[in-house]
């Protein structure tokens, strides 16, 4: 298992950690913009997005002051039109959850 797997073009099988599987998906989507705060067990996510970041160049990747901040970055990516990708801990999920609701009443333009 190494990060070969999730740099794979082709449509074969692949070995990979369940955090490295959420990044392959979030390449295969299309994801434009990817924003986290560290935090373990989410940690390996941003680990690997900045690891094939030269791979699959053709994305932007953010680490942010904290979770709400993570959040509404991708919030105003999906807005202007670009599919974009976050994820945090449940504790994070607290700090973020005022922008939350917010952008449940305004919506999203891509995914």
């Amino acid at each position: 298992m190494t990060i070969e797997d999730v740099k794979r073009k082709d449509n074969g099988t692949a070995l990979m950690l369940a955090n490295e599987a959420v990044v392959r998906g979030a390449l295969e989507a299309d994801v434009k913009v990817v924003a986290f705060y560290p935090g373990s067990p989410t940690s390996e996510i941003l680990d690997t997005f900045g690891e094939v970041l030269e791979h699959f160049g053709d994305y932007r990747m953010q680490i942010a002051a904290n979770e709400k901040v993570a959040l509404e970055t991708v919030a105003g990516a999906s807005m202007a039109g670009l599919r974009s990708f976050t994820s945090m801990k449940s504790v994070g999920m607290n700090v973020e959850s005022d922008s939350m609701f917010s952008i449940g009443y305004v919506g999203l333009n891509a995914g």
